[in-house]
């Protein structure tokens, strides 16, 4: 056996460091280190992302939350057991995400995009990170196209336009998700696509809301993404991103979406829950720091955008839940000062019949007259107005009885206004019937009636019958001249003459 040169033995080492490959799949694994109440602690992912998805050998799925200097801490998606110290964990280097598309409309799903109604799977066209920064102020359009409600206490002093933040907010059990869910009843035959999230709530109640929007003909086009009370806090806490992802898939399409939430107070107890197990530090009523981030990223996705950037929009309808009717609580101040607007609900209204419980002096909309078509404009005239002055001398009057008759006749209009704005559940009303009960109630059309919900039925159903032509050009042309306006308080008082 021959001698080998130092010239073979210098090109063999140099060939064997060009085919020399670095094994880099040691970094690419971790191992855990803790794990317990949905999150875990894993050692050795060092390039690991903040918002990346991870995988245990089990096939459970986690996203990264916390990122240290030895470690990473994560939110598990499923149950963590099967889990335990030594579980290897391996990264995926896709951030968190779900599959997006047309063929989700009419389905229930949950926070990861999974369809749970038994329906069978879901072909998505797309797949969109769940966490994506909000359109720029250069993407951005006013919003001034009406997205109507149906409630007439709503679209005629606090409308709500496409692309706005409208918070709905109260106590437990005064009607908020009822407003959510009429609002998605009244955009049927719209084309305004509806997201409803619910977040923290009991299965039963999701599969009733279910029910109420199929026997309404709604979930043809509404997606339903649920995260119930029995899922985990990492679940409940990406749900509302989960939803607004599949909202930017057709906003950046063109289309205009509706998305609730229901509710956010859930949304920031699951967050807290996860951010004190990953032992950040508790500020105030113990939620962290960055909690007004939570929301504030959350709801500035929604937005009309230009026709250069899709031309689509998301309406958001965010719910919080009030302790007592405190709304200076700490999450309550906070989505108020994110949001363009919130309706307050009243637990006394409620509970004295007043539904929708609709909080005059409280409720606001930012947006205000210019999402609100000219004919509603018109017929709303000082009705906001006339209720606060009502509410006022209501108080004042409760205890007087010597009135002069133009107090008597003012607590009447007023009577006769709160009567009007009272209207049952999942019955939305069409633009014309609101605009003709407005103009017929600064009409003092109802003032001296004694049933006024039962006389406004019958009214409008008249005006069906005899007059369509008016019904139909004030749906279709959306004005009232002062012409029109004569004909129907004409048509009222021929009516009160038959009655």
């Amino acid at each position: 056996m021959g001698q080998i040169s130092s010239n073979e033995i210098i090109s063999i080492i140099k060939s064997e460091i060009e085919d020399f490959e670095i094994d880099k799949s040691a970094k690419e694994t971790g191992s855990v280190i803790w794990v317990g109440d949905g999150i875990a602690t894993v050692y050795g992912l060092d390039d690991a992302m903040y918002g990346e998805i991870v995988v245990f050998e089990n096939g459970v799925r986690a996203m990264v939350q916390d990122i240290r200097e030895n470690e990473i801490g994560c939110i598990l998606f499923g149950k963590d057991t099967g889990i335990k110290e030594g579980t290897v964990v391996t990264r995926t280097k896709k951030r968190a995400g779900i599959p997006v598309g047309e063929e989700f409309l009419g389905r229930v799903i949950d926070a990861l995009g999974s369809p749970i109604d038994g329906k069978g799977e879901i072909k998505s066209a797309d797949y969109r990170p769940v966490e994506e920064p909000a359109p720029g102020i250069v993407d951005r359009k006013s919003v001034d196209v009406p997205l109507e409600t149906g409630i007439l206490a709503i679209d005629s002093m606090f409308p709500i336009g496409r692309g706005q933040r409208e918070l709905i907010i109260g106590d437990r059990q005064t009607g908020k998700t009822s407003i959510a869910l009429d609002t998605i009843i009244n955009q049927k035959g719209k084309d305004v696509i509806c997201i409803y999230v619910a977040i923290g709530q009991k299965a039963s109640s999701v599969a009733h809301i279910v029910s109420t929007l199929k026997k309404n003909d709604a979930l043809d086009y509404t997606i339903v993404v649920t995260s119930t009370a029995s899922d985990p806090a990492p679940l409940q806490y990406i749900a509302p991103y989960s939803g607004t992802a599949l909202g930017e898939y057709f906003m950046y399409k063109g289309k205009d979406v509706l998305i609730v939430y229901d509710d956010l107070s859930k949304h920031a107890v699951a967050y807290r829950a996860i951010s004190l197990l990953l032992e950040r530090s508790p500020g105030r009523e113990a939620y962290p720091g960055d909690v007004f981030y939570l929301h504030s990223r959350l709801l500035e996705r929604s937005a009309r955008i230009t026709e250069q950037a899709g031309g689509g929009s998301i309406t958001a309808l965010p719910i919080i839940e009030t302790q007592d009717g405190d709304v200076s609580a700490y999450i309550p101040t906070n989505v108020i000062s994110i949001t363009d607007g919130q309706i307050f609900l009243e637990s006394n209204l409620f509970f004295a019949g007043q539904r929708p419980a609709v909080n005059v002096g409280l409720s606001v909309s930012r947006v205000g007259g210019a999402a609100q078509t000219k004919a509603m404009k018109k017929a709303a005239g000082s009705i906001r107005i006339d209720l606060a002055q009502y509410r006022e001398m209501e108080v004042f009057t409760q205890f007087a009885s010597d009135l002069d008759e133009g107090t008597k006749a003012s607590l009447k209009y007023g009577r006769s206004l709160m009567e009007l704005l009272k209207q049952p559940l999942s019955k939305p009303m069409s633009l014309a019937q609101q605009v003709i009960t407005l103009v017929c109630a600064t009409h003092k059309v109802f003032a001296e009636v004694e049933d006024v919900k039962k006389y406004q039925g019958e009214l409008l159903e008249y005006f069906e019958d005899k007059y369509g032509d008016i019904i139909s050009r004030i749906n279709n042309e959306k004005i009232l001249d002062d012409d029109l306006k004569r004909r129907i308080e004409d048509v009222a008082d021929e009516f009160a003459g038959k009655s």
